[in-house]
């Protein structure tokens, strides 16, 4: 009669544990999709933030080629018209002093026009070196000190 009591109380006993037993596991697993989530959004934030970085980039890069591109286009067609126009000057002017002031007039004005689309490009690529320097690199230290923070928080728990 002991044994059968003895029997029964450690199978109830047993199965209490197995009862718990599965509980924890329940606990485990639904902590466990949490943790996973957080672990997703917070991979997301980080790539959402990295993609940020990346158009901010490439729109740097496309605005400094465009004002490049504009300026080019620009020196070559104020130059086709000046060559035109000192052509002409040239070929119908009859006074050989007035000639020559033309053509001096014509050296002075392609140096300065040089000098002035040469002095765009170098503003055009200085303004770049600036918003990189500013703009880009604060934002890169914001994902840096991001990670480093988001890598120091558990460990310090």
């Amino acid at each position: 009669m002991i044994t059968p009591a003895i029997s029964l109380a450690s199978l109830i006993i047993a199965a209490g544990a197995l009862s718990f037993t599965y509980w924890q596991l329940l606990i485990c697993r639904r902590q466990t999709r949490i943790l996973n989530s957080h672990r997703i959004a917070a991979t997301s934030a980080v790539q959402k933030s990295r993609m940020d970085l990346l158009e901010v980039r490439n729109r740097a890069r496309l605005l400094e080629d465009t004002v490049s591109s504009g300026a080019s286009a620009v020196e070559k067609l104020h130059r086709s018209i000046s060559n035109t126009t000192f052509v002409l000057i040239d070929l119908f002017s009859r006074d050989e002093a007035f000639q020559q002031n033309a053509r001096n007039a014509q050296k002075t004005h392609d140096q300065t026009s040089q000098q002035i689309y040469r002095a765009v490009r170098t503003t055009n690529k200085a303004l770049h070196i600036l918003a990189d320097t500013l703009i880009i690199s604060k934002a890169e230290k914001k994902i840096v000190s991001r990670k480093t923070v988001s890598k120091k928080a558990p460990r310090e728990r």
